[in-house]
């Protein structure tokens, strides 16, 4: 019964932690908004859990390596994150969003695997870059443009 408890701490914590950067998706109104980012957390969590219930399944019987669903996360959202990314006239378009999808499943690949101080931290800056850097971001291009069209 603890191992169920434990399942359900951390797909809660993911489902927690992926709305903190899909919630600034979401306000931005990006195609890959709460419920993307969300499903791509909890699907990475739980190919994570997966991955190690069948090794310590299979353990004893054979060599299995845990870490190889794991390569099979990072490869699956590069797919998923390229479908995010439009180039439209001279502008490529989701790059942002794509990158956060990207971090949402490393975080959801560091709660299965239990590295709970990771996760937490890396959402929390990662929210922060996501709403903060994007006044500096304009700031910067405003002080720069005016400097290079004198």
């Amino acid at each position: 019964m603890t191992e169920f408890f434990g399942i359900i701490f951390k797909v809660l914590l993911s489902i927690l932690l992926s709305s903190i950067i899909g919630f600034e998706r979401e306000l931005r109104q990006k195609g890959a908004g709460l419920r993307t980012h969300i499903l791509v957390g909890l699907g990475s969590t739980l190919i994570v859990l997966t991955s190690l219930h069948l090794f310590d399944i299979y353990k004893d019987v054979t060599d299995i390596d845990p870490t190889r669903m794991i390569t099979g996360i990072v490869t699956g959202i590069g797919f998923l994150c390229a479908g995010t990314i439009i180039q439209a006239e001279s502008r490529v378009r989701g790059l942002t969003t794509a990158a956060a999808l990207w971090i949402v499943s490393g975080v959801g690949i560091a709660v299965g695997a239990g590295h709970y101080s990771a996760a937490i931290i890396v959402s929390i800056v990662v929210f922060f870059v996501l709403i903060g850097m994007r006044s500096v971001e304009h700031k910067l291009s405003k002080k720069f443009k005016n400097k290079i069209s004198k």
